[in-house]
């Protein structure tokens, strides 16, 4: 069970491997999360990252779960949540994509929308009624910024995360007065692995800068949390700008 801080005990990552995922891990078992599963495919970086966090002292298991394989979603949370109470589920999986590939081969913006959406929703209903049976914890599911409003350079990872994005606040609304805490986290561009190479858009942030923005929207029981902070105030702006105006900007 979560204490009064709102921080948990007991946490789930989806998409145990990610850069993001893992610094939240970090800075969760570092305050008083003891128990971590890592769910992803299984592969040697699904087990180093489960020997890092074992190593700050932890007890880190891992599971197979794949975001393309919805059939199996059922079975691979069902694994998790017989084992005992889960306080936090953090959806950390997703791809990027490549938008000039993608554009020119659609079974391949096909799969970016599977895994971001598609995937989520799937594993997003597995996770919400199994955290309602218990009858408590949270469903922190990492956003985007690029969900706010389509931008020509990345529309078809932006059209994923925007599917995402709604589904989960819907779904924070359906499960509101439950029990259950659904937060989304909307960051900017993050600097990983994964982003290496990709050109910059300001303001950037770094995995450690999400993962303390979700221990305070845990804290605080938000249900949105910006990273960095600045970007709701942009975005408000950049939201309501008119078409010709928005396709002008060096975006």
């Amino acid at each position: 069970m979560k204490d009064a801080s709102g921080l948990p005990h007991s946490l789930l990552v989806l998409g145990g491997a990610s850069e993001i995922g893992l610094a939240v891990a970090r800075r969760l078992i570092a305050r008083r999360t003891h128990t971590v599963w890592l769910a992803g495919r299984p592969s040697p970086a699904l087990e180093r990252s489960a020997q890092e966090l074992r190593a700050l002292g932890a007890d880190v298991r891992t599971v197979a779960f794949d975001a393309l394989d919805p059939a199996s979603h059922e079975t691979a949370l069902g694994k998790v949540f017989a084992e005992g109470a889960v306080d936090m589920v953090l959806f950390a999986f997703g791809v990027l994509g490549d938008q000039a590939r993608d554009e020119r081969e659609p079974v391949d913006a096909v799969r970016v929308v599977q895994t971001n959406f598609t995937g989520a929703v799937s594993a997003g209903l597995v996770a919400a009624r199994a955290l309602q049976t218990q009858g408590h914890g949270s469903l922190v599911v990492l956003s985007s910024v690029a969900a706010e409003r389509a931008r020509r350079a990345d529309f078809i990872y932006g059209s994923s995360k925007a599917g995402l994005d709604a589904f989960t606040q819907g779904l924070g609304d359906a499960l509101h007065g439950t029990g259950v805490h659904v937060m989304v986290v909307r960051p900017g561009f993050v600097r990983t692995k994964a982003t290496a190479g990709r050109v910059e858009t300001p303001p950037a942030t770094t995995p450690e800068a999400v993962a303390t923005a979700v221990e305070l929207g845990l804290r605080r029981r938000s249900e949105t949390v910006w990273v960095p902070g600045v970007l709701r105030v942009l975005m408000s702006a950049l939201r309501h700008l008119p078409r010709s105006a928005f396709r002008r900007l060096p975006l």
